[in-house]
C-alpha cells in the first residue's frame, strides 16, 4: 500500500492549519503585549491573566473547550474554524511573552533617546524601538511555529484530517502498525528543518545588519 501517498495527503491540510493559527496569534498576541505595557493597571492585569490561562491550559483540553463545549452549543464550529479558534488563541499568548521578552531587551536608554526627541508613542515603537526588539523576537516566534507545526497533530482528535488524522487511519486499514506512523515522523522533520534553518539565518543577517 502506497503509505507515503496516503501521509502526504495530509500535509497540505497540517500546513493550513499552521499557518492560520499562528497568524492568528501574531496578530492577537500584538494586541495581548500592548495591553500588558498599557498605563492602566485594570489593563495590564487582564491582559496578564489572559495570557497566563491560555499558557496554562494544556492546548488538547482547550480544543476539546473549544469544539465540544463551546462549538456545540448555539455556535457551531467546524473542525477547522474550532481548531484555529484554539491554537490561534494559545499562539497568541505564547507569542504575547516573546515580544514582551524582545520589548524588554531593547536598551531603555533607546526609549529615553526617543522620548527626548518628542517622538510619539507610535513611532518610538515603529521606528525605533519595533525594529530592534524584531530582532529579538524572530528566533523565538520560528521557535514556536516549529512547536506549532508539531502541536497541530492534536486537531486531529476533533476530526481536522492533517497528517496525523490520515496517517491513523490507514495504519488502522492496512494493519500496519509502525510504517505509517515512522513516515509522518520524518514529513514532519522535513517541514520543520527548514523552519530551523530559516530561523538561524534571520538571526545572523538581523544581527549583521544591526551591527552596522
Amino acid at each position: 500500500m502506497d503509505h507515503l501517498g496516503v501521509v502526504l495527503g495530509g500535509v497540505p491540510t497540517t500546513l493550513l492549519v499552521t499557518a492560520t493559527c499562528f497568524g492568528v496569534g501574531a496578530v492577537l498576541g500584538l494586541v495581548l503585549v500592548t495591553g500588558r505595557r498599557s498605563g492602566s493597571v485594570v489593563v495590564r492585569g487582564l491582559s496578564r491573566t489572559i495570557i497566563d490561562l491560555l499558557r496554562g491550559i494544556p492546548p488538547i483540553v482547550f480544543l476539546f473547550i473549544v469544539f465540544f463545549g463551546i462549538g456545540s452549543g448555539a455556535i457551531r464550529l467546524s473542525p477547522f474554524v474550532a481548531a484555529v479558534i484554539g491554537l490561534g488563541l494559545i499562539s497568541a499568548a505564547h507569542l504575547a511573552e516573546i515580544y514582551r521578552g524582545s520589548l524588554l531587551a531593547v536598551h531603555r536608554g533607546q526609549f529615553e533617546a526617543a522620548q527626548a526627541l518628542g517622538l510619539g508613542r507610535v513611532t518610538t515603537y515603529t521606528r525605533v524601538v519595533g525594529p530592534q526588539a524584531v530582532r529579538v523576537a524572530i528566533p523565538g516566534m520560528v521557535t514556536w511555529a516549529i512547536s506549532l507545526l508539531k502541536d497541530s497533530a492534536l486537531v486531529s482528535t476533533i476530526g481536522v484530517a492533517e497528517i496525523m488524522s490520515v496517517t491513523n487511519q490507514d495504519a488502522r486499514s492496512s494493519g500496519s502498525s509502525l510504517t505509517p506512523f515512522v513516515i509522518a515522523a520524518a514529513i514532519y522533520i522535513a517541514l520543520g528543518s527548514p523552519l530551523a534553518y530559516l530561523s538561524r539565518y534571520l538571526e545572523r543577517k538581523l544581527s549583521l545588519k544591526g551591527a552596522r
